[in-house]
């Protein structure tokens, strides 16, 4: 499995589709942090989502028959206050969590450098895009 940062072209925003989370990762931060896969450029990539609570409950409410249990499964770590908390979906008993008809708009994120204050944004020192991506918006397929 590649990452998807290394597969990227530019740093324009971009879709993903056929998403499988693989974790949920809690910190004592307002963002989450989600371990996800999906198939880009005709192969399988390995990708870390950055977003608020908000929008992870618009994932998990996406992943059709496993929404409610996942939902509660977010509501019982949260009230663990154990952090990190850490909610993973790759094991036989708990498969990654597919989001069918669903398409992330991304965008890129790179590391912070003492260079970033001159405002030199090209050149041979720029530093290659984080695996970690923000999210700009959810798409759902509508069957007509």
């Amino acid at each position: 499995m590649k990452l998807l940062s290394d597969s990227i072209a530019d740093d324009a925003d971009f879709f993903v589709e056929q998403i499988h989370l693989v974790a949920i990762v809690f910190d004592n931060t307002d963002d989450v942090t989600v371990w996800a896969t999906t198939f880009f450029d005709n192969d399988s990539h390995f990708f870390h989502l950055a977003l608020p609570f908000k929008s992870l409950d618009v994932l998990l409410g996406l992943a059709h028959t496993r929404a409610a249990d996942l939902q509660e499964e977010v509501a019982e770590a949260l009230a663990a206050a154990e952090w990190p908390a850490l909610l993973e979906y790759n094991a036989d008993d708990k498969l990654p969590v597919p989001l069918p008809s669903v398409a992330l708009k991304l965008s890129v994120t790179y590391p912070a450098t003492e260079d970033d204050e001159s405002g030199d944004e090209e050149g041979p020192d720029d530093p290659q895009p984080h695996n970690i991506f923000y999210l700009e918006g959810v798409f759902v397929r509508l069957d007509t």
